[in-house]
C-alpha cells in the first residue's frame, strides 16, 4: 500500500500539474503517514539531510557564476567570437547558437541558463536575419541542452552525490560526448538552413576570429579554469565552484566593467531563487527516495526489468528508454534522484563503470530537456521566441533525431565516456 500511494500519488499530482517538489514532497508524505512506522518530523530531518553535502555547495556556486557572467557581458563576447569562427556556415547564426551553447555550458552547468543567456541575444537575431522564428527557438533549445554535458554540469554534481562517483571523472565524461553533440547539431543546422536558405551571417575572416578571441579570451578563460583545475588534480569539482564565481567577479567588476557594485545585490537575489528552486526539488525528492528505500521500490522495480532480458546490450537499450520517457514528464533533478537508485542497482547487468553510466544517465535526461511537457530548454526557447510548443516541437524533430543517434554512440562506445576519466586524479 506504501508502494502504491507513493507511485500512484506521485502520477496523480504530476496529472494534476503540480509544481515538481511540491508533487513529490506530498507523495512521500502521504507514503510516510500510510506506512506509519516513522514521525512527520522525519520529513523535516531527511530534507535537510538531503541537501547537507558538500557536493551540493556547487549548485548554487555554478548558478550564481552563470548569471554573474551573463550580466557581466561575458556571454555577447562568446557569441561574437563563436560568430567569427563558424558564421560563415550555410544558416551561420544557427551554428553560431550551438558553438555559443557549448562556450556558456563551460560556465553555467544549467541547461536552462545556457538556453536563456543565449537565445536571449540570438533568436531576435536570427528572425531580424530572415530565419523563421519556430526554427530558431528549435534551434537555441537543442543547442541549450549541451549545458548540462558539457562540464560543468549540476546533473553530474547531483549523480556523483547519489552514487559516490567521482565528480571529477564525471565531469570528465561528458567532454567528449558535448562536442560530438555539439558538431553533429552544427551540421544538422547547416544542411537544413541550406535547404531553407537561410545565407551566411558573413564572410570567414582570419583577422576578425583574431580580435574576437582576443575580446572573448578571458571569458574563455573560465571553463579552462574550472577544467583543468579539475582535470589536473588542483581542485575538486566544488571548489572549482568557487574558483568560477571568484573569476567570474573580478572579471565583470575589474576588467569588463558591466557590473557595478549596485548591481551584486540583484545578481545574488537571481543567482540565489534559481538555486533554492533547485536545492526545493533536491530537498522534497531526498524524502521521497528515503521512504522509496525503505519499502525496496529501486530494487523491485530493476528486478522487475532484470525479468525481461539480462543481454547488456538489450539492458542499456531499455534503460535508455526509461530515462527518455522519464526525462520528457519529470524535471530533470527530480528524474535523478527517483531513477537512479534504481538503475545503480542494475549496474552488475549493465556490462558498463558507474562514470560512463553517469555519462549516459545525463544524456537521456538532456535529450528529455528538449520534448514537452517538462522540456525546459524548449519552454525557454519558446518564451524566448513567442511560439507555441507545438510549433517549436514539430521543428525540433531533426534534432532530435540526431541526437538519439548520438545516444547510440555514447551508449555503446564505451571509449567515448572513459578515456579521459581515466587520466584525471
Amino acid at each position: 500500500m506504501t508502494a502504491g500511494i507513493l507511485i500512484g500519488g506521485l502520477a496523480l499530482l504530476f496529472a494534476l500539474n503540480a509544481p515538481i517538489a511540491i508533487a513529490i514532497g506530498v507523495a512521500a508524505i502521504g507514503a510516510i503517514v500510510a506506512q506509519g512506522s516513522f514521525p512527520l518530523m522525519m520529513v523535516v530531518q531527511r530534507m535537510f539531510a538531503g541537501t547537507d553535502s558538500f557536493h551540493l555547495l556547487a549548485v548554487p556556486l555554478f548558478m550564481f557564476a552563470g548569471v554573474l557572467m551573463e550580466r557581466g557581458g561575458i556571454s555577447r563576447r562568446l557569441i561574437d567570437f563563436a560568430n567569427a569562427l563558424v558564421g560563415w556556415l550555410p544558416g551561420g547564426l544557427a551554428a553560431v547558437t550551438i558553438v555559443s551553447a557549448m562556450f556558456f555550458a563551460g560556465i553555467s552547468g544549467s541547461a536552462a541558463a545556457d538556453a536563456a543567456a543565449v537565445g536571449a541575444i540570438l533568436i531576435p537575431a536570427m528572425k531580424r536575419s530572415g530565419y523563421d522564428s519556430d526554427f530558431a527557438a528549435a534551434v537555441q533549445a537543442s543547442g541549450g541542452s549541451i549545458g548540462v554535458i558539457i562540464p560543468p554540469s549540476i546533473p553530474m554534481i547531483i549523480f556523483g552525490f547519489l552514487t559516490g562517483a567521482s565528480i571529477g571523472q564525471l565531469f570528465a565524461a561528458g567532454i567528449l560526448p558535448g562536442l560530438l553533440i555539439g558538431v553533429s547539431l552544427i551540421a544538422a543546422a547547416t544542411v537544413i538552413s541550406r535547404r531553407r536558405g537561410y545565407a551566411a551571417a558573413r564572410s570567414f575572416s582570419l583577422a576578425e576570429v583574431w580580435q574576437t578571441f582576443r575580446g572573448a579570451v578571458l571569458a574563455l578563460g573560465a571553463p579552462a579554469i574550472i577544467l583543468g583545475g579539475i582535470l589536473f588534480g588542483v581542485f575538486t569539482a566544488t571548489e572549482s565552484a568557487a574558483v568560477a564565481v571568484v573569476y567570474a567577479l573580478l572579471v565583470s567588476l575589474l576588467v569588463y566593467r558591466e557590473v557595478k557594485v549596485a548591481d551584486l545585490f540583484a545578481v545574488f537575489r537571481d543567482g540565489a531563487v534559481t538555486s533554492a528552486i533547485v536545492m526545493f526539488i533536491i530537498a522534497t525528492a531526498s524524502v521521497f527516495s528515503w521512504i522509496a528505500a525503505i519499502e525496496d521500490i529501486p530494487a523491485r522495480l530493476a528486478g522487475s526489468l532484470l525479468t525481461l532480458t539480462r543481454e547488456p546490450t538489450l539492458l542499456l537499450l531499455l534503460v535508455n528508454a526509461v530515462l527518455l520517457i522519464a526525462g520528457t514528464f519529470v524535471e530533470t533533478t527530480a528524474a535523478l534522484i527517483l531513477l537512479v537508485p534504481m538503475i545503480t542497482a542494475m549496474l552488475p547487468s549493465l556490462g558498463i563503470d558507474l562514470v560512463q553510466l553517469g555519462a549516459i544517465v545525463v544524456v537521456n535526461l538532456a535529450i528529455g530537456m528538449l520534448t514537452p511537457p517538462m522540456g525546459i530548454c524548449l519552454i525557454v526557447s519558446c518564451s524566448i521566441s513567442g511560439d507555441s510548443l507545438g510549433a517549436v516541437s514539430r521543428r525540433i524533430l531533426p534534432f532530435l533525431a540526431v541526437l538519439l543517434i548520438d545516444l547510440l554512440f555514447i551508449t555503446f562506445w564505451s571509449p567515448l565516456t572513459t578515456w579521459l576519466p581515466s587520466l584525471v586524479r
